[in-house]
């Protein structure tokens, strides 16, 4: 079988790179961004959030920014961007990367930024709250968080979703790293859990470099070279102003 997979880049890049994931999945969907990313010779951390709380899943990235050997791109997918928002804001971040990913201001949460009208757009499948925690609608996920994501795959992530919780969705943001920091946005155009526009809109505030793909939302497993070469290009820019 011929390996399609990015060469090796034996000379390790003096960059860091900390992934952290959204809702209702988990760090293993970073696999193949991981794969693209350490084959190059970046050091990548993969932080693994609990979703319970906005506050514990900042502490458990900013260990991980801790422990990064070299500066840090901070990435964060979809209720992830709300979580590198507020941790970006340590010293050894240089850079922001967000994926069809919240970004609130200052005082907002995730909520407040879903809670949005976007004219036309379909809201996402979420299913009433049960104890605390939020699900998606496990018939309507692959539809709506990753349709170009291989059925099985997206009818297993359904069943094994992690359920968000309530506390984590409506965390306040208290520092706001995109105001100090550069930051770069993925927009997925074919996304059905945040839209487009408000994505678009969210990049716009924050002043971002914007990217777009034709994705759903779970652009880490459909477009894994996209989201690396997106990710390369902010540690490029680290590195040449460094």
């Amino acid at each position: 079988m011929t390996d399609t997979r990015p060469p090796l880049d034996a000379a390790a890049k003096q960059v860091t790179v900390v992934l952290v994931h959204g809702a209702f999945v988990d760090a293993s969907g970073w696999q193949p961004v991981f794969d693209y990313l350490s084959r190059e010779g970046y050091e990548v951390v993969v932080v693994q959030n609990s979703a319970v709380s906005l506050t514990d899943d900042v502490v458990r990235t900013r260990r991980a920014i801790a422990d990064a050997s070299y500066p840090v791109v901070l990435v964060g997918h979809s209720y992830g961007g709300a979580v590198i928002t507020e941790a970006g804001n340590d010293e050894k971040v240089h850079y922001l990367v967000y994926l069809a990913a919240f970004v609130p201001d200052l005082g907002e949460s995730v909520f407040d930024l879903a809670s949005q009208e976007v004219p036309g757009a379909e809201p996402p499948p979420l299913l009433p709250p049960i104890d605390g925690f939020i699900r998606v609608d496990p018939t309507e996920f692959p539809r709506a968080f990753g349709a170009d994501v291989d059925l099985r795959q997206a009818q297993f992530m359904a069943a094994a979703q992690r359920p968000w919780g309530v506390e984590a969705v409506q965390g306040k943001i208290t520092a706001t790293a995109w105001k100090t920091k550069r930051s770069s946005y993925l927009i997925a155009t074919e996304d059905r859990m945040i839209p487009p526009e408000a994505q678009r809109r969210m990049a716009t505030r924050a002043n971002a470099r914007i990217e777009e793909v034709q994705s759903s939302h779970a652009v880490m497993l459909s477009r894994p070279g996209e989201v690396a070469a997106i990710i390369k290009a902010a540690a490029e820019i680290e590195t040449a102003q460094s």
